[in-house]
């Protein structure tokens, strides 16, 4: 393919030269569309995350029913079968749709794709192929700011690797592995009326569709082209900026992931989180003797004002006795005097009465209050803590991400919905493991090179997961191991959920140490009728 008269002259689009005399068309593109044996496994890191939906993309020409040339570069999933790549990689295909094939080559897997060119910018230099029946890990765009000197990696197939490397055409259709190479940004410049990133990241023909990527794997721009270097100049690449890509993905109507967080490595995460969860912890303890100190201090005054109450009772009952006693002192006196004046039926009467207040005045005295006093059951209940009970959360919930404590790559960071019931079911139809406090779910889903393990803390409200971004033979070897597990709904038997665990355990030994993510959500009562 040749360079469009309207570069400028020391900046040269890269997509790699055709190459001729391939043979007949119906070879190649069986060749083209066969299942492949060997698969080089992405990296298990965020850029090889990345690189799962990086995929070169082949032109092939023809002429009277013969194959005569065919030109690649490089492209990346912004949907499970939609690629993003640069417009003149696809441009011949897009002027002779029946003269020039599209073909897509994932970076692992087994098959091939035929694709269609769907939308093109020649201005913007982008286009997006559609991929019928393919399903790649999308790439999310880094949608935040970029300073000038951070890193940067470039993703693609440069052609002179290819032309070291390859034995025949047929090695253009092997799905591998792309080619990493690093640099800073080095600032935005305008080329041919388009914001471009300049960059010194090492790029070749071949690169032209390929991302440009930050630290943690997000796409900051679409590499387009190189400097032409001369005399032992430096050579600098160009790539197409991310708000020139999201403005042409908003005029094809195609939807794409953008995450605007900084990038954090996952050690400063966990030690945030770690932070958080200490600190959080301190601020629970604090709070149990805050609340400990209160019930003690409430119960110490109450006991004071009860033990103030026995012996104002004490005194007052010792001062009855005292006036009883000497009531029926004074009675049976009178019925000395009255007996000796001769009147014996008054006298009787007035001793019997005096003997029954000194009896009286006998019994109040020796049930008179002693010892320590009793408190009200109010306020033992009140002094002594209640037990937590293990499922707190329960019933519909509203889950809103902790930026702080989270790692976000390019998962979504809207709020998630749970409906939490007993015994660890979610949402009525999905059964959780017990592990400590937290209830946990490995989810290994069919379609998608994702793993994923959910935990949730009902007592503190707290929905984490931890996302794994996996090569197809990983997530192959999961599936086979979620395929031993056979419980699926909830269920309220103890020992069915304690194998749950076990089997999961499993999962969790053929994941990697790490995530590539981690998301952490802060969980409220869901309100919303």
């Amino acid at each position: 393919m040749t360079v469009p008269s309207n570069t400028p002259a020391r900046a040269r689009r890269i997509v790699s030269s055709p190459v001729r005399g391939l043979g007949n068309l119906s070879h190649f593109c069986a060749l083209l569309l066969a299942v492949l044996a060997l698969v080089a496994p992405a990296r298990a890191d965020d850029i090889g995350a990345t690189a799962r939906g990086v995929v070169r993309v082949v032109t092939i020409a023809m002429v009277d029913g013969e194959v005569v040339g065919f030109g690649h570069g490089s492209g990346f999933a912004i949907a499970p079968n939609r690629i993003v790549t640069n417009a003149h990689v696809v441009e011949l295909a897009k002027r002779y749709p029946d003269n020039v094939v599209v073909g897509v080559v994932p970076s692992e897997g087994s098959k091939s794709y035929e694709g269609k060119v769907i939308a093109l910018d020649a201005t913007r230099d982008l286009a997006i192929i559609d991929v019928p029946g393919a399903r790649l890990p999308p790439v999310a765009v880094y949608s935040g700011p970029i300073e000038e000197g951070s890193a940067v990696t470039a993703l693609g197939y440069p052609g002179n690797v290819d032309l070291a490397t390859a034995q025949s055409a047929t090695d253009y259709i092997h799905p591998l592995t792309p080619i990493r190479t690093g640099g800073v940004f080095s600032g935005r410049r305008i080329m041919t009326g388009v914001q471009v990133l300049l960059h010194t990241a090492g790029i070749a023909r071949g690169n032209s569709g390929g991302p440009l990527l930050d630290p943690c794997g997000r796409v900051l721009g679409v590499n387009s082209a190189i400097t032409h270097s001369e005399e032992g100049d430096t050579s600098f690449g160009f790539a197409i900026a991310d708000s020139e890509l999201t403005a042409f993905l908003a005029a094809a109507k195609q939807p794409y992931s953008a995450v605007g967080l900084p990038c954090t490595s996952l050690a400063d995460t966990l030690k945030r989180d770690s932070d958080a969860d200490a600190q959080a912890s301190a601020q629970a303890d604090a709070a149990k003797r805050d609340a400990a100190a209160k019930a003690a201090a409430a119960h110490e005054a109450a006991l004071a004002k009860a033990r103030a109450d026995v012996e104002n009772n004490r005194e007052d009952v010792m001062a009855l006795a005292a006036v009883l006693l000497v009531l029926g002192a004074l009675g049976v006196g009178g019925a000395g005097l009255l007996e000796l004046r001769g009147e014996r039926r008054w006298a009787i009467g007035a001793g019997a009465g005096g003997l029954l207040l000194m009896v009286a005045a006998a019994i109040v005295f020796f049930n008179r209050p002693t010892g320590d006093p009793v408190l009200p059951p109010e306020t033992v209940t009140t002094a002594t803590p209640t037990p937590v009970a293990a499922d707190t959360a329960t019933g519909k919930l509203v889950c809103s991400v902790v930026p702080e404590r989270s790692r976000i790559v390019s998962s979504s960071t809207d709020d998630v919905h749970l409906d939490w019931g007993q015994d660890g079911c979610m949402n009525g139809r999905t059964q959780y493991a017990e592990d400590g406090t937290r209830w946990d779910r490995f989810l290994v889903p069919n379609e998608e090179q994702t793993a994923s393990l959910l935990q949730f803390d009902p007592a503190t409200k707290t929905y984490t997961a931890l996302r794994y971004f996996l090569g197809a033979d990983q997530m192959d070897a999961l599936r086979k191991i979620r395929s031993q597990i056979p419980l699926k709904a909830c269920s309220a038997d103890p020992a069915a959920r304690a194998a749950l665990a076990t089997q999961q355990g499993a999962i969790r030994a053929a994941l990697p140490a790490y995530p590539n993510e981690k998301i952490v959500y802060r969980c409220t009562a869901d309100t919303t009728p």
